[in-house]
């Protein structure tokens, strides 16, 4: 991977921008201008994907746009719309196998003002994005409709390379613990193989706690003792699952942004759908965008620009002036998003 010390040594860092559908473009704008606000002097180039580049180009993802994801590295992404059957591939599968984006990481903290159940939440699922039912391997019905099947496949490879990606982000972020989520008790080929290489990866960090949790037992303890998990990693469906239920210990996934990150590059994404409803109304939250680019940044090595917009989206909603309807105001994207500005001095 090119690592991020060596793009920061180009000239201007260009971003791979693609404000998506729905309420994609309004949030994405708005993570963008309080980029340029904070002082980050990105080059942007913009590609289409999803129903907008249905619409434009006869395809949801062009080949145009996986040129520019090459090239540049490093991307920013609205919420895609996937069509609903026709034989259409979810376009952020289809993303994550092209450029092997393995690791989708998923941050959720509490912040102050938001409609949520606890105060002291600060949890990463780690998820592995490439294999298991995700892999999309062996699906299948049968000829009377009334039987269907699929593959979930498991690599020692890949779960070498996730449960290692999470232990060294918890050493790197002077994290404590990492939480091994399975279901080893019952998919004793699949789940059994990630947790025996987990055990054997984790043995090569003592300075962190390894933690063990069958999946069903982690969905309960987290809803009831949040305060006990720290980094989560586990495989493609568990933290499909997992990664969801922690942005509803903050307030929803407008709460929550994701990265998926690979060897090659790395896309930054909101991670809820695109609200077709209330598209072009001015009145989304772009939180998770925001906190998106908050990791983007933190992937570029710009932690301190990172920290000031982090402090910024605390200090705007813990205020609860100007802040979207959702969490309790009646603003507009860009009043919220000029508030946010106001707070980042």
């Amino acid at each position: 991977r090119d690592s991020p010390s060596l793009l920061m040594k180009m000239s201007r860092i260009k971003i791979t921008v693609i404000p998506g559908d729905g309420i994609g473009p309004s949030i994405i704008e708005s993570a963008i201008q309080i980029l340029t606000h904070a002082g980050c002097d990105f080059e942007y180039e913009y590609a289409d994907a999803g129903l907008v580049a249905l619409e434009k180009h006869g395809e949801l993802l062009p080949q145009a746009t996986l040129d520019l994801i090459e090239k540049n590295k490093v991307s920013l992404k609205g919420p895609l719309t996937t069509p609903v059957g026709g034989g259409f591939t979810s376009i952020n599968v289809s993303l994550r196998k092209k450029f092997n984006l393995y690791a989708n990481v998923r941050p959720v903290i509490s912040f102050k003002g938001t409609k949520s159940r606890y105060e002291n939440i600060d949890i990463i699922t780690v998820r592995e994005n490439t294999e298991g039912m995700y892999s999309g391997a062996g699906q299948k019905r049968s000829d009377d409709n009334k039987s269907a099947e699929a593959m979930s496949i498991i690599t020692r490879d890949g779960a070498e390379r996730i449960v290692k990606f999470a232990f060294e982000l918890a050493r790197q972020e002077g994290r404590k613990k990492v939480t091994i989520i399975h279901k080893a008790n019952i998919l004793k080929s699949t789940s059994g193989l990630f947790l025996e290489v987990a055990r054997e990866i984790a043995g090569h960090y003592p300075d962190i706690q390894s933690e063990e949790m069958i999946v069903d037992a982690a969905c309960m303890n987290l809803v009831m003792y949040p305060e006990r998990f720290d980094v989560m990693v586990t495989t493609n469906l568990f933290g499909d699952i997992l990664s969801d239920l922690c942005a509803g210990l903050v307030g929803g996934l407008g709460m929550a942004p994701g990265a998926n990150i690979g060897d090659g590059a790395a896309i930054f994404e909101a991670v809820h759908g695109s609200a077709p409803d209330i598209a072009g109304k001015n009145i989304a939250n772009p939180t998770s965008v925001i906190l998106a680019s908050i990791q983007m940044l933190e992937y570029l090595g710009m932690q301190d620009k990172a920290e000031r917009i982090r402090e910024a989206v605390r200090a705007t909603i813990e205020s609860g002036d100007r802040v979207t309807r959702d969490l309790g105001g009646s603003a507009s994207t860009s009043e919220f998003t000029q508030q946010l500005c106001s707070k980042d001095t």
